[in-house]
């Protein structure tokens, strides 16, 4: 069973197809040796490891595969529901409960992807910078604060931004697939 819209099927492209590439493949090339190049002044394994997990209390990817996980679920449970309901596409449309449901699921996707773009901001913000001051305090050595060196920064603070855009773009198109049946429910567009 596919989106019973237009936008909602390009969603599903942009969402599923681009969004999943981007990240399995860039993210792993920007992200995937990052904890192996993360250095501290002192360079002992200790150190780097401490500050490293200061540093990157979730690394990225993890973080923007539960994200994605989490952001199918509303969908999944929708079309869980529809093939147990076997529900056709074009009913989806036509029947009120179906349509309220589907919106549901919809606006469920918008506020997941609002909370996990929160959650971006606080894990990660907008801006990864080349030096990171880890506070070393709880290793019991002399000096509290040491400095770390960031690998990759300015393709990382790249990869924040795009990761960013795909949370815009996908939360736009979602609030245009409910304008999209709206209008089609009030008249203004003809189904398909």
């Amino acid at each position: 069973l596919r989106p019973p819209t237009v936008i909602g099927q390009f969603h599903t492209l942009f969402f599923g197809s681009i969004r999943m590439f981007f990240l399995g493949v860039l993210g792993f090339a920007v992200y995937g040796n990052e904890a192996l190049h993360f250095s501290c002044d002192p360079d002992k394994r200790e150190i780097n490891l401490f500050c490293y997990n200061q540093f990157r209390p979730i690394t990225p990817q993890v973080f923007w595969a539960l994200q994605l996980v989490i952001v199918l679920v509303p969908g999944a449970f929708f079309h869980l529901y529809a093939a147990c309901k076997s529900i056709k596409q074009e009913d989806i449309l036509q029947k009120s409960s179906y349509t309220g449901f589907y919106i549901f699921s919809v606006f469920l996707r918008i506020v997941l992807e609002v909370v996990a773009f929160w959650l971006q901001i606080q894990l990660f913000g907008f801006k990864v910078n080349a030096i990171y001051m880890c506070d070393v305090g709880a290793l019991e050595k002399k000096f509290n604060i040491t400095r770390c060196m960031v690998p990759e920064h300015f393709e990382k603070t790249i990869f924040l931004i795009a990761m960013y855009t795909f949370t815009v773009i996908t939360v736009i198109l979602c609030v245009a697939e409910i304008f999209e049946i709206s209008c089609r429910r009030l008249g203004f567009l003809k189904t398909q």
